[in-house]
C-alpha cells in the first residue's frame, strides 16, 4: 500500500510531506509524492525548483520509508492526484490546506475542496504549525 502526498513548494506542501511521512511509517507503507504543474504560466510558485527537489529527496532518503517523487508537467494538480488515487496501491491522500474566505472559495475554486469531494479514498487535510 502507498500513502500519496500532494506536494506544493510552500509551508502547506511541507506540512503535507511531514504528515505523509508519519502516516507511511505508522502504516508500514511506501510514500508517493506528487508535485505537478499545469505548465500554463512562466513561473508556478507551487512547483518545486531543482534545489528544493534535492532537499525533498534528501529528507525522504533519511526518513526510513520507500518513496517515489514525481513532477508531472502539463496536468491539472487535482486531476493528477485523483488519477494517482485510483491506483490499487494508493490508500491515503495527504494534502495541505490553507484558510480561504467564502468569497475566495466561490471565485477561485479550490484544489483541496475538489480533492476532498471527489477522492475515492480517505484524504488527510493538514495545516502547517503556526509556531
Amino acid at each position: 500500500m502507498t500513502v500519496v502526498v500532494g506536494y506544493s513548494a510552500d509551508p502547506f506542501g511541507r506540512a503535507a510531506l511531514e504528515h505523509g511521512i508519519a502516516e507511511a511509517k505508522l502504516r508500514g507503507t511506501s510514500l508517493r509524492v506528487v508535485n505537478s504543474t499545469a505548465g500554463d504560466a512562466y513561473v508556478d510558485a507551487r512547483f518545486a525548483k531543482q534545489s528544493e527537489v534535492a532537499d525533498i529527496e534528501e529528507r525522504l532518503a533519511t526518513c526510513g520509508v520507500e518513496f517515489e517523487l514525481t513532477q508531472p508537467v502539463g496536468v491539472d494538480a487535482a486531476e493528477e492526484l485523483l488519477k494517482t488515487m485510483e491506483r490499487n496501491d494508493s490508500d491515503l491522500l495527504v494534502i495541505g490546506i490553507r484558510h480561504r474566505n467564502p468569497v475566495g472559495k466561490l471565485l477561485l475554486g479550490s484544489v483541496a475542496q475538489q480533492l476532498l469531494l471527489e477522492c475515492p479514498k480517505p484524504v488527510l487535510a493538514v495545516k502547517p504549525d503556526e509556531s
